[in-house]
C-alpha cells in the first residue's frame, strides 16, 4: 500500500454519506411496483407498505422480524462508522416495536487500498452496539468492492399483537419525533471538511444512541404507528406512512428539533445529494405553505436518525425520553398529504 492511499480519509472512498447513498425513492418505488408481493397467512408485514421490517408469525404469541441496512462511510474513524451503522440497521427493528436476537454483518471492502486492520475496526464497532444492545453479531458476508460499505442483516422478535407498523396512523394522533434533523447536513460536512466540530460530535453522538428506549416508550405509550427517520428524510418517511395510514398530516415545522449548526450549514451550500431528490420525490404530497424551499430542504435530509410514532398519550412519552423529543404534528382524515405549518 503506498503512502498516498494510506493517508487517504475514509470518507473519500464513498459517493455519497451514508444513507444519502440509497436509491432514490422514486426509483425503489418503481422497482417494487413491478414485483408481486410474497402472500402467505403468516406473513405480518410485507413490501405493500413499504414498511420498516418484515415480521413472520411463529405461533400466536411470537414473530420474527426481519431487516436489513448497510452504507457507505459517513466519519472517517473506523469504529465509529460500524457503531453508526450497526445502530442504524437494528433500528428497523426497535421501529417494529422488537427486540434484536442476532445479526450478520454484511461488508464491501476495497482489499487493495485499505488495511484489513481497518475493517477489523468497523466490525468491532457493529460488535459494540450488539453487546450494548443485547444481541449478537455472528459471522455475515464480505465482498471485495472499490467503495467500503458495512452493515447488518439483523433478527429480531416481537409479539404478533404488538407489532408497530406505518399504517398506524388515526386520525387525531399527534406524532413524536424521537431525534434531532440534520445529521445529513453534518455529515455532508464531514466528508467535505466543512462541518464545525461541535455539529460533528452532535451528529456523531445522535447516530450511536439507541433507538430502543424510543420504541419503548411508544409501546408504553400504546402507540400503534410508527416508523424510523433515515434515507428519505422526515418528510419522504412521513408521506410513505401517511399514504399507508390513509391520513393527512399537519405538521409544525417550527416544532421540528434540528442539531444545533445544521441549519447554518446548510445555509452555507451544505446539502446531501439525497434532498434534492427527496424534495421531488414529496412535492405532489407536500403542501409547503409559507415555509421556505431551505425549510423544506431540511425536513427532507436524509438521515441515520430517531423513531416517528403517535401514542395516544404522547406528552408522557415525550416527558419519559426527554430532549431532543418532540411532538411535531398531527393526523387528520385524509390522503396521504403533509401540510406545513
Amino acid at each position: 500500500m503506498t503512502g498516498s492511499v494510506a493517508a487517504r480519509r475514509l470518507t473519500q472512498f464513498s459517493h455519497g454519506a451514508g444513507c444519502a447513498c440509497k436509491l432514490a425513492p422514486n426509483l425503489l418505488a418503481d422497482v417494487l411496483g413491478r414485483l408481486a408481493p410474497s402472500r402467505h397467512p403468516d406473513l405480518l408485514v410485507g413490501t405493500e407498505t413499504g414498511d420498516d421490517a418484515a415480521v413472520w408469525r411463529l405461533s400466536p404469541d411470537r414473530a420474527l422480524v426481519a431487516t436489513t441496512d448497510f452504507f457507505t462511510p459517513l466519519v472517517d474513524d473506523p469504529r465509529t462508522w460500524g457503531r453508526i451503522a450497526a445502530q442504524n440497521a437494528v433500528s428497523d427493528v426497535y421501529a417494529m416495536g422488537g427486540r434484536p436476537v442476532f445479526a450478520l454483518n454484511l461488508v464491501a471492502w476495497p482489499a487493495e487500498e485499505l488495511p484489513v486492520s481497518m475493517l477489523a475496526e468497523v466490525l468491532a464497532g457493529g460488535a459494540e452496539i450488539g453487546a450494548e444492545s443485547g444481541f449478537v453479531v455472528v459471522g455475515g458476508h464480505s465482498v471485495d468492492d472499490p467503495e467500503p460499505k458495512y452493515g447488518l442483516a439483523v433478527v429480531g422478535e416481537v409479539h404478533p399483537d404488538r407489532v408497530l407498523t406505518n399504517t398506524g396512523l388515526r386520525p387525531g394522533d399527534d406524532l413524536v419525533l424521537t431525534k434531532a434533523l440534520g445529521v445529513g447536513v453534518a455529515t455532508t460536512g464531514i466528508k467535505a471538511g466543512t462541518a464545525p466540530p461541535d455539529l460533528a460530535a452532535a451528529a456523531v453522538a445522535s447516530m450511536t444512541a439507541s433507538n430502543a428506549p424510543a420504541s419503548a416508550a411508544a409501546l408504553a405509550a400504546g402507540a400503534t404507528g410508527c416508523t424510523d427517520v433515515t434515507g428519505f428524510g422526515l418528510l419522504g418517511h412521513l408521506a410513505k406512512m401517511a399514504a399507508a395510514s390513509g391520513v393527512d398530516v399537519d405538521l409544525d415545522a417550527d416544532a421540528v428539533p434540528f442539531l444545533p449548526g445544521a441549519r447554518a450549514l446548510a445555509e452555507a451550500g451544505t446539502v446531501p445529494g439525497g434532498t434534492r431528490r427527496n424534495r421531488d420525490w414529496v412535492a405532489p404530497y407536500v403542501d409547503a405553505g409559507g415555509r421556505s424551499e431551505l425549510d423544506v430542504l431540511l425536513l427532507a435530509t436524509p438521515a441515520s436518525g430517531g423513531l416517528l410514532f403517535a401514542p395516544p398519550r404522547p406528552a408522557g412519552a415525550v416527558a419519559e425520553l426527554g430532549p431532543p423529543s418532540a411532538v411535531i404534528g398531527t393526523a387528520r382524515p385524509g390522503t396521504g398529504r403533509i401540510h406545513l405549518h
